[in-house]
């Protein structure tokens, strides 16, 4: 999952399945009680065509703060990368990189599903390795599910980690990790793309997958595949149909520079932060902080 620009989707006309409010003893979002969710209650929301929100997180004081906000279902990104590491793209993070990240969102959550992404080169070379990255971050994080990029050429890893007691989560279209074989972060999906989309999206489901990502792709292809799919799609960048919405959580607070155009900021944070900085500088430099109150007599 990416925090660089890329176009935005056309819009297409779609008559998406009537959403019933959720009730306030079973929706997913706002629930305030301490069982965390799980695959059960995701499908759960899908069948009453419940609507949910997914953020990332990457430490312990804003998995606390969001699982405090009611969000269900945390992600830790390997966007990471960019947003903790200062790297240019998801590529160069690795499993030892995600590792402690992880293991500090389960601590500071209560309630919320941590979903760990596994980074790029941690599974792509076979079962055998992807079944051991994937158990080691429930092993060593406390992550309850993991995911990863790709449809049916990474179907075998998916099945073993299922049929190994794994929650998995997929991601399609714009999968980051193969931003080089797309030649930068660009729409997927468009034409006969489409259909292989749908296809990857399908056999992800019959592998056992209990939920889809699809970044950055048509709307209308977005809305076919969620109304295919019998387990629930998380969109960004891919419209409003789909069941869920997950975004970069320094990208919807306004504090990563550039964002693409499918994000909305609801915050300023930083010019918040900034401000912060400058005020707290002024008064050092000026004198005025600490004083007696800040002083132990």
């Amino acid at each position: 999952m990416s925090t660089s620009s890329a176009p935005a989707a056309q819009p297409a006309a779609f008559s998406s399945p009537a959403r019933r409010p959720p009730s306030t003893e079973t929706s997913l979002y706002g629930d305030k009680s301490n069982r965390r969710v799980t695959v059960r209650d995701i499908a759960a929301a899908k069948e009453r065509h419940e609507k949910w929100p997914m953020l990332t997180a990457y430490d312990a004081l804003t998995a606390r703060v969001f699982d405090e906000a009611g969000i269900p279902v945390l992600l830790v990104g390997d966007s990471a990368a960019m947003v903790v590491y200062g790297y240019d793209s998801t590529i160069p993070v690795t499993v030892d990189d995600l590792i402690p990240l992880t293991a500090a969102v389960v601590r500071g959550s209560k309630r919320a599903m941590v979903v760990a992404d596994l980074p790029f080169g941690s599974y792509q070379t076979g079962v055998a390795e992807g079944l051991a990255t994937a158990t080691r971050f429930l092993k060593e994080t406390g992550a309850h599910a993991v995911k990863l990029e790709g449809g049916r050429r990474v179907l075998p890893q998916a099945e073993a980690m299922v049929a190994a007691g794994i929650p998995v989560m997929g991601h399609l279209g714009l999968t980051p990790q193969s931003v080089n074989v797309f030649g930068g972060y660009r729409v997927q999906g468009r034409g006969q793309a489409g259909d292989e989309l749908m296809a990857d999206a399908k056999a992800l489901e019959a592998a056992g997958a209990f939920a889809v990502v699809l970044e950055c792709v048509p709307e209308d292809l977005a809305a076919r595949v969620t109304a295919s799919l019998s387990i629930p799609t998380i969109g960004i960048g891919a419209g409003d149909t789909t069941d869920a919405q997950v975004l970069v959580w320094q990208d919807m607070a306004g504090l990563t520079p550039h964002t693409a155009k499918f994000v909305k900021k609801y915050a300023d944070l930083q010019t918040v932060l900034g401000d912060a900085a400058r005020q707290y500088a002024d008064e050092v430099v000026g004198g005025a902080f600490p004083t007696a109150e800040h002083a132990y007599h």
